[in-house]
């Protein structure tokens, strides 16, 4: 596999599960944890899509982008254009949504402490296991040997 392909899989892979997490959501619950929690999975989601992007981006600095998209989304409700195209366009009402709500940036905040924590966890558990691997040339065990 492609190193590109091999270093961007694992972030498509989460937005995929992200959007199925928020889709689900949105499908079982009703209220505030339904609509809180589909704002959050939405940063979450623009955060594995900065990763596909660059996927070198330190957590923090993909969260903050992933919130301020989020963030600038929220303040442009204020405006009316995100509700003139929500209106014409289901696409557009998924991604920019029709209103404003202040307490959406909240859950946007939350959803972005999350990402960075699962990107952070993600990162630790890949150098573990790039730490556990024999060097090329090495003789393969099966373990402790005594």
């Amino acid at each position: 596999m492609p190193d590109a392909l091999r270093s961007r899989l694992p972030a498509v892979l989460a937005a995929a599960a992200t959007v199925a997490a928020g889709l689900t959501l949105r499908a079982l619950t009703d209220g505030w944890f339904g609509k809180y929690g589909g704002d959050a999975l939405y940063t979450v989601l623009v955060h594995t899509l900065v990763v596909a992007a660059v996927p070198r981006v330190p957590p923090v600095r993909a969260a903050a982008g992933a919130l301020a998209f989020s963030w600038a989304v929220e303040f442009a409700q204020l405006t009316g254009v995100p509700a003139a195209l929500s209106e014409v366009s289901v696409v557009a009402r998924l991604v920019l949504g029709s209103t404003f709500g202040a307490a959406d940036l909240a859950a946007y905040a939350a959803g972005a402490v999350l990402a960075a924590a699962a990107h952070t966890a993600a990162r630790a558990v890949a150098r573990a296991r790039l730490r556990r691997r024999v060097p090329a040339g090495a003789p393969l065990t099966a373990g402790p040997q005594g």
